[in-house]
């Protein structure tokens, strides 16, 4: 019994040993745990700190100037000053375009609880149509919270009274007087000037790729044809801007300072605008072009196209009703003929062909053909307009009496290569580089052109038989009425050839200072005197005893010219009459022309779309235009065309 107590004992004291000593272990291993813990935290705790310290000397030291600025440009916002646009003046003086001062009524969402009530509520006081809202949308979008938007532009008198009444009941709302473009001789011109419209998507691309977005802030309009495109940025101006100081709703407090904008310079053209009305009267309802060139500067005296339209029509958006009217007319007033229509010159063609037979000694001026009425050439048979022919012709006579087959003859001897290149010379088939954008090149014919042209090798081999009628200005030809001036004024100017242009000197606004746009000859032709002589007393002789010679039957005065008439399809042999021919299929009427003949102050290249022959309808045209601008002289209407059947 006693060994069994004495076991048990021990047993017990095993059990009360164990127990005390396991929780002692237990304790030093959560004391451990929680040591490194706290370790832990602290090493944490120090790196948040560290962290802290070194973004705060990031912000407070090294970007301290950077975050200045940010802050100071949540309190302070430019709000630009929009320019007045320069004005375009003719050479006389008469104003072309220029700025008008309207009022419109605006909104500053900023001010306004609820715009979508206010506009409701505007519009049973003033008339506010649909496009009315869409434009101030497309504002709103676009600018910031505390400028003004235009939700009704040009605002009669009496809707200003009307809303002066119940001005009261808009707060936020508010009557300003904003410029507006205007031209005043509505259609006169309008295709040498332009208009302006508003800027779109390409144009905010433009401005970017050309760094001028900041001057464009608060613009809303931008040149979009003619000389306004042309010279956008002398015109624009020089945006002025306004600091303003807002609070964290983006209310304006105060104004801070103030830069003002600088006015866009003026334009001054060569234009002479009388001339200009005359010589668009003078076509009447027909379908052409005119250009006329002081030759010994180049600078452009008249531009016409016909029909024209009204830019302003264009300059705060055109409504859907007059584009329609405009875009899907036959007559295509939006078309520059003067620049982007590539006709045929038919006979007006002859004169530097001849030219061209002389300068490569091709032909002599007493060198003469004989005329059947046809050249046979490759089978085919190419009819002069008079049966029977010209019997003896030489070069004089191929002129003053448009001889087809004389033409016909040379150029099968000079051969396309020599034609293209001398026609190029003269400015055939390139681009005048006028002051206008959107010029075209034309065509001047030749193998290497045709090869560019076609795609398949059979199209683009070159025929013998095509250079024959090239000769008379008909086949691939095609050639605008600005290159045809030029040509003309080169031979009145005797192989001096300037660049034609618009503008004659641009005023700087704050200055006055005026940058003249120099006369630029492009190139000097070494023509032999004696050779542009000969042409020029055959030109003479068409005026005098030619095709022409109805049409300025007692001139005051020497000039001359050359008639033409390019065909708009082929008759196949049959025998042209206008009479039974659509109007639109019939042949257009050239004519170009210089005076006075021994010192030219003008030369000028006139069409007529399905006119019939250049001495019917285009002669006419001419000699108004020479009697107004050399005599003075006013006509009473539009040019009356002769019974001529020959060109």
């Amino acid at each position: 019994m006693r060994d069994s107590g004495h076991r048990s004992d021990v047993i017990a004291e095993g059990f009360t040993l164990l127990a005390g000593q396991l929780p002692l272990n237990a304790t030093d291993r959560e004391l451990s745990r929680f040591r490194f813990r706290i370790a832990l935290a602290g090493v944490a705790v120090f790196a948040a700190f560290v962290v802290l310290i070194v973004r705060f000397v990031h912000l407070q030291v090294l970007q301290h100037a950077y975050y200045t600025t940010r802050a100071e440009d949540n309190r302070i916002s430019l709000v630009p000053i929009v320019p007045n646009r320069g004005v375009i003046v003719d050479r006389n003086g008469t104003v072309l375009a220029h700025n008008y001062s309207a009022f419109t009524l605006e909104i500053t969402p900023s001010k306004v609880v609820d715009l979508e009530a206010t506009i409701e509520g505007l519009g049973k006081v003033i008339e506010v149509l649909p496009k009315d809202r869409k434009r101030f949308r497309r504002l709103l979008e676009e600018s910031k919270n505390f400028e003004s938007l235009p939700i009704r532009t040009r605002l009669s008198e009496e809707e200003v009274a009307r809303f002066a009444a119940n001005r009261y009941l808009f707060p936020g709302v508010e009557v300003k007087a904003r410029l507006f473009r205007q031209y005043p001789l509505g259609p006169i011109a309008a295709h040498a000037i332009g208009y302006i419209n508003r800027i779109n998507k390409r144009d905010l691309e433009i401005i970017e790729e050309n760094e001028q977005a900041a001057n464009y802030k608060g613009t809303d309009h931008i040149g979009k044809t003619g000389l306004e495109q042309k010279y956008e940025y002398q015109l624009h101006g020089q945006t002025g801007y306004e600091q303003v100081e807002i609070d964290a709703g983006g209310r304006a407090i105060r104004s801070l300072s103030r830069t003002a904008p600088v006015q866009g310079s003026n334009l001054t053209l060569t234009l002479d605008v009388k001339l200009q009305e005359m010589a668009e009267k003078a076509f009447g309802d027909r379908r052409g072009a005119l250009v006329a060139i002081e030759p010994s500067s180049g600078g452009i005296l008249a531009l016409v196209s016909t029909p024209s339209f009204d830019p302003n029509l264009f300059v705060d958006g055109i409504r859907s009703d007059d584009w329609e009217l405009l875009n899907n007319s036959p007559d295509k007033p939006m078309l520059n003929r003067a620049l982007n229509g590539a006709y045929p010159p038919g006979s007006t063609f002859k004169p530097f062909m001849a030219l061209a037979a002389l300068e490569t000694g091709k032909r002599t001026p007493g060198q003469t053909i004989s005329d059947p009425g046809f050249f046979n050439f490759g089978g085919h048979q190419f009819r002069d307009d008079k049966k029977g022919g010209h019997g003896s012709v030489d070069m004089y006579k191929s002129i003053v009496h448009s001889c087809d087959t004389y033409y016909y003859m040379l150029a099968n001897d000079m051969g396309i290569d020599s034609i293209a290149r001398f026609m190029g010379q003269l400015g055939f088939g390139q681009r005048t580089e006028v002051d206008i954008e959107g010029e075209s090149e034309g065509v001047l014919p030749s193998p290497d052109w045709k090869k560019r042209r076609f795609k398949r090798p059979e199209q683009q081999k070159w025929f013998a038989g095509e250079t024959i009628s090239i000769g008379i200005g008909q086949g691939y030809n095609a050639y605008t009425p600005i290159q045809l001036a030029q040509a003309t004024a080169t031979v009145a100017n005797n192989g001096v050839m300037f660049r034609p242009h618009l503008v004659k000197y641009i005023t700087d606004s704050r200055s006055g200072e005026q940058t003249m746009i120099e006369p630029e000859p492009l190139r000097i032709l070494p023509w032999k005197r004696q050779n542009v002589e000969t042409i020029k007393k055959a030109m003479i002789g068409v005026n005098t005893a030619g095709t022409a010679a109805r049409a300025f039957a007692g001139a005051g005065y020497v000039s001359a010219g050359k008639t033409g008439t390019a065909q708009v399809f082929s008759l196949k042999g049959a025998e042209y009459r206008a009479s039974s021919i659509k109007k639109e299929l019939r042949d257009h009427a050239l004519f170009i022309a210089f005076a006075p003949a021994d010192q030219p102050k003008i030369a000028l290249a006139v069409l007529v779309e399905n006119g019939g022959f250049g001495a019917q309808s285009a002669a006419p045209i001419a000699r108004m235009v020479f009697d107004y601008y050399l005599l003075g002289k006013l006509p009473k209407g539009a040019a009356q065309e002769d019974d001529v059947e020959e060109d």
